[in-house]
C-alpha cells in the first residue's frame, strides 16, 4: 500500500492495555437497539486473548468479495449529472432503470425534509426538487450501499446495517460540508466518497473477524480511540487500517485510502491529512446528532467536541475567525441532516 502501508505511522503499535473482563466504569455510552441485544449476550463468543499475525489479518481481508460498485459508480449517471446541458429527462430516463435509485430518489423527496404539500411519485418531478448535487450524491451512495449490503449477507451475523448505512451516508454529507468550508478545492467526489467509506472496516470485520467484532460492540469505550486500541488487542489492526487495506484491493484513490486509513488519528497522515481530518470532524458531528452507525458503545457526542479534535485543529487552526465561520456553516447543514436521511435508508 505504499505510505499507506501497517508499518506506517499509525499502524501497529505496543499498547499496555490488557483486557481481562467487561469493563465497570458504566460510562453513559449510546445503547445496541433492543433487538440485536440478544445477538451479543445470549452466547458470548470467548474472548480472544491474543491479535492475529500480520500475514493473516491480510489474508482475512483479501479472502473478503470484491465490491464491484467501486471502480465504476453509476458513470453514465455521474457522467450526465456532470454535464451542464443535461436535461431533467434524461437524467430521469437514466434513473428509471435503476429501480433502487429510483426508490430511494422517491424516499428522498417525500421525506420531512422538503415539506412537499403533495407526494412526489414522478421521477423527472423528483430530480426538479432534487437538483444536480443530491442526484449525484445519491447515486454515488445508492450502489455502494447496495453492494455492501448484499455483502453483509453472506455473514451470519444479525447487526445493524440500517444505522451504519445511514452513519456512513450521514457522514459522506458533512464531509463534503466540511470541506467546503475549507481552502480546498475538489472538482470531483473524492470527499463525499471518504465519507461515505470511512467505516468500511466494520463491514470487513463482520466477514473476516465476527467474534472479535462483537466483543467490541459489547464493550463499552469512553471514545473513538479507545474503540480502535480495543480492535487492536483483539485483531491487531483496528477498523481504520483494515478498511484501508481492504480499499487499496479496489484501486480507489489514495485520498480516500488515506482519509479511512486515519480518520481517527489524522495528524499521524503522511499526506492527504485535510482529507483525514474532515472526516474526522464529520464523523464526530454526524454522531452528535445520534446517527451513531450502532457499531460501538460510546459516549455521546457533547456539543463542540470536535472542535478540540485534531482534525479540527488541521482545518481550521485556533479558534479564531476561519473556525467561526466553519462552525456556522457546519451548524445549518446539521440541524438538516436526520429529516434529510429519514427514510432514505430502507
Amino acid at each position: 500500500m505504499g505510505g499507506l502501508s501497517a508499518r506506517s505511522p499509525g499502524g501497529l503499535r505496543d499498547f499496555s492495555l490488557k483486557l481481562t473482563g467487561p469493563r465497570t466504569d458504566n460510562l453513559p455510552a449510546t445503547p445496541l437497539p433492543p433487538a440485536y441485544r440478544p445477538m451479543l449476550t445470549a452466547s458470548p463468543a470467548p474472548f480472544p486473548t491474543a491479535p492475529f499475525a500480520r500475514g493473516e489479518i491480510a489474508a482475512r481481508i483479501d479472502a473478503c468479495p470484491k465490491l464491484a460498485s467501486l471502480q465504476s459508480i453509476n458513470r453514465a449517471l455521474s457522467e450526465l449529472v456532470s454535464s451542464e446541458q443535461s436535461l431533467n429527462s434524461q437524467i430521469a430516463e437514466i434513473i428509471r432503470r435503476d429501480p433502487s435509485l429510483s426508490t430511494r430518489l422517491l424516499r428522498m423527496v417525500n421525506s420531512v425534509y422538503f415539506g412537499l404539500s403533495a407526494r412526489v411519485n414522478n421521477i423527472e418531478e423528483a430530480v426538479f426538487f432534487l437538483g444536480l448535487r443530491q442526484i449525484r450524491e445519491l447515486s454515488m451512495a445508492t450502489p455502494v450501499i447496495e453492494e455492501l449490503d448484499q455483502f453483509q449477507r453472506t455473514t451470519s451475523e444479525n447487526l445493524p446495517w440500517k444505522e451504519l448505512w445511514s452513519h456512513s451516508i450521514g457522514t459522506a454529507m458533512i464531509t463534503r460540508e466540511v470541506i467546503a468550508t475549507t481552502p480546498l478545492h475538489i472538482d470531483d467526489d473524492t470527499d463525499y466518497l471518504a465519507g461515505l467509506l470511512h467505516n468500511v472496516g466494520k463491514v470487513v470485520m463482520a466477514y473476516a473477524f465476527p467474534d472479535q467484532l462483537r466483543v467490541v460492540m459489547a464493550t463499552p469505550a469512553a471514545s473513538a480511540a479507545e474503540v480502535c486500541r480495543l480492535e487492536r488487542e483483539l485483531i491487531g489492526w483496528d477498523h481504520a487500517q483494515i478498511g484501508a487495506h481492504f480499499l487499496a484491493r479496489h484501486k480507489v484513490s489514495e485520498e480516500i485510502i488515506a482519509a479511512v486509513r486515519y480518520h481517527h488519528e489524522p495528524e499521524l497522515a503522511p499526506k492527504h491529512r485535510l482529507f483525514a481530518a474532515a472526516v474526522q470532524v464529520a464523523d464526530q458531528l454526524v454522531r452528535h446528532t445520534g446517527i451513531t452507525g450502532a457499531f460501538e458503545l460510546l459516549p455521546k457526542v457533547a456539543d463542540d467536541e470536535w472542535v478540540d479534535s485534531d482534525g479540527w485543529r488541521i482545518l481550521y487552526g485556533s479558534d479564531g475567525p476561519e473556525s467561526s465561520l466553519a462552525r456556522a456553516s457546519i451548524a445549518n447543514s446539521l440541524q438538516r441532516l436526520p429529516a434529510l436521511l429519514q427514510g432514505l435508508v430502507s
